[in-house]
């Protein structure tokens, strides 16, 4: 029976460490994996891009030049325009002319004789049959098509010359890491592996922490003081806990405009799945941010973080080993007896596990209160906006470790192990 525990205790760790691997391997791929499908889906490229806007406007364009034609009612109006556009050409002409011929005795001559043998009244009242020989001109299949062909020249050469400068490089770079030609089977592409990768990690990750609980359940449960060999297997398995707690992404910031739809010129214009902001940040992540920025009070904040969330609780973990194996007197040393005995009421592991909930519920609060304001529904515009910040498997593995932590110092303080 005491070899079958041992080696129960022994396969626990070995998994163990083995899921703890590959949460760590397949977590860093899947935040590579959501930031470059954020970036492909970012609102920069779709509903805040000049060339997406112009790729629409031009295809709308294109169609109502094409059903480009002149109903009965537009030709009744349209004749009524020229007709009225010839009159006061004819006006502007007699004028004109009359004004070149006052200044010398030729000119006067010349307009004396026009006054003799042009009749100006008579030309104003052929205007409603030059206003429909210019209509029954148009209406020509031949001067349709010219007009046509015209308009679209002008469409193409307005569209070559409104472009935007944006740095694609990114973009670039993710097709070459998805091995795909175009943006949108990357998209798919990106999506299928973040839901596959999401799923497995969820998996690992609660067997891993399925795992450390069973260990720590079975040394609980135990009546016997903890042996050295069961001890070494529990600090094993915090330290993987830890491991993983802080170097896969702990949560999830996004904000993203899911639908945006309306009808210009009778052509319905969507823009789907928008993002305006995303960030995945595991702690280590936070801290790299933190001390590589300028400011100093950004770095003074970065190393408070790494000291609560990572040299606090190593030294917490050494502090129990010397105290288990009471190496050098190390139980009556005051910081060992501290780390070990008092630090349960100042854990600073406990403190990065609120930190993180607070700011996933602030977070959370924030972008839903302005989405409230931004989503609208009419007639005219349907704009779906969703948030979608959430919790991710390195915050909970975090947490387990904490709660863990303080299992640990419980059984070193109710079953101490008598010194030799």
């Amino acid at each position: 029976m005491k070899w079958f525990k041992v080696g129960l205790h022994l396969v626990i760790v070995i998994v163990s460490v083995i899921l703890c691997e590959q949460i760590i391997a397949n977590s860093l791929s899947n935040q590579q994996n959501k930031k470059d499908y954020a970036e492909l889906n970012h609102i920069k490229y779709g509903l805040l891009n000049v060339d997406e806007w112009k790729r629409h406007i031009t295809v709308i364009l294109d169609e109502e030049i094409n059903r480009l034609s002149l109903s009965i009612k537009n030709e009744k109006e349209l004749r009524k325009q020229i007709a009225v556009l010839l009159k006061t050409l004819i006006v502007e002409i007699d004028k004109r002319i009359k004004k070149e011929h006052s200044g010398s005795t030729v000119g006067r001559l010349k307009q004396a004789m026009m006054n003799t043998f042009i009749d100006m009244e008579a030309i104003k009242k052929g205007v409603p049959a030059y206003a429909d020989a210019i209509i029954k001109e148009l209406t020509k299949s031949t001067t349709r098509d010219q007009i046509k062909a015209l308009l679209n020249e002008k469409l193409q050469q307005y569209s070559s010359q409104t472009f935007n400068q944006l740095d694609t490089s990114k973009i670039n770079s993710i097709l070459l890491r998805t091995g795909v030609g175009d943006i949108e089977s990357a998209k798919v592409k990106l999506n299928q592996a973040i839901a596959v990768k999401h799923n497995l990690l969820v998996k690992e990750s609660v067997g891993l922490i399925l795992l450390s609980v069973i260990l720590f359940s079975l040394s609980g449960f135990s009546r016997q003081p903890l042996t050295p060999f069961r001890y070494t297997l529990l600090i094993v398995s915090l330290l993987l806990l830890l491991v993983t707690g802080v170097t896969t992404p702990a949560i999830d910031l996004e904000a993203k405009i899911s639908k945006m739809s309306f009808v210009l010129l009778g052509h319905p214009i969507s823009f789907e799945n928008q993002v305006m902001y995303f960030q995945s940040k595991s702690i280590l992540d936070v801290f790299w941010i933190m001390i590589t920025h300028a400011d100093l009070q950004m770095k003074f904040v970065g190393i408070l973080l790494i000291t609560f969330s990572i040299i606090f609780p190593l030294f917490k973990i050494v502090s129990t080993m010397g105290y288990y194996f009471n190496y050098r007197g190390a139980r009556e040393n005051p910081i060992i007896k501290f780390f070990v005995l008092k630090s349960g009421k100042w854990s600073m592991a406990d403190v990065m596990v609120v930190a993180i909930f607070m700011a996933y519920i602030g977070f959370n609060g924030i972008i839903d209160n302005q989405f409230v304001t931004l989503s609208a529904s009419t007639q005219q515009l349907e704009l779906l906006t969703t948030n979608g910040t959430t919790l991710q498997p390195g915050y909970y593995l975090f947490l387990t470790y904490t709660i863990l932590a303080l299992f640990l110092t419980e059984f070193l303080t109710r079953r101490p192990l008598k010194e030799s």
